[in-house]
């Protein structure tokens, strides 16, 4: 009885485990994908929120800047109880909390004009390299024609010659 090669179950068996570590290493992409498009949403509702000026809401209103999928329900919100004597710390915490929408404000405003700023710097060294791989190309690729052009004209010339 001929002995079965170790080829013949071995190829089958390492291409279904690539297969198998291909397969996870997609689910893992595939979260990792939502996670982040998760969080760039997040990201993009708070800077909305910021620049729409939604967050002129008043104190007691905390729940402004939290994406929709982290709110606590309405009804299981903590009740609220007015306490005499409490106005001036509540005004303090009102100007305290203006203060410091206004200093986000301001944050995420120089954010964006310092990466305004950096795109442009980056586009400029992205145009100056194109420009110089352009250059040194143009130049590879006139020298190359001119040499091809130079081998055609001596292969003619040698032919004619070869008439005569």
């Amino acid at each position: 009885m001929p002995r079965r090669s170790a080829l013949r179950w071995l190829v089958p068996l390492l291409l279904s485990l690539q297969l198998c570590l291909l397969w996870i290493q997609g689910a893992q992409l595939h979260q990792q994908n939502q996670q982040l498009s998760d969080l760039r949403a997040d990201i993009q509702d708070l800077a909305d929120s910021l620049d729409s000026g939604q967050d002129e809401a008043t104190p007691q209103d905390d729940s402004g800047a939290v994406p929709l999928r982290h709110r606590v329900h309405p009804r299981l919100r903590l009740q609220r109880v007015a306490v005499l004597g409490l106005q001036d710390e509540k005004d303090a915490a009102a100007e305290e909390i203006r203060a410091t929408r206004d200093s986000e404000r301001k944050a995420v405003k120089d954010a964006r004009e310092a990466q305004s700023k950096i795109s442009i710097e980056e586009n400029a060294h992205k145009a100056e390299e194109a420009r110089k791989i352009r250059g040194a190309t143009d130049r590879w690729q006139r020298w190359s024609l001119a040499a091809v052009g130079l081998l055609c004209l001596a292969w003619l010339l040698r032919g004619w010659f070869r008439r005569r």
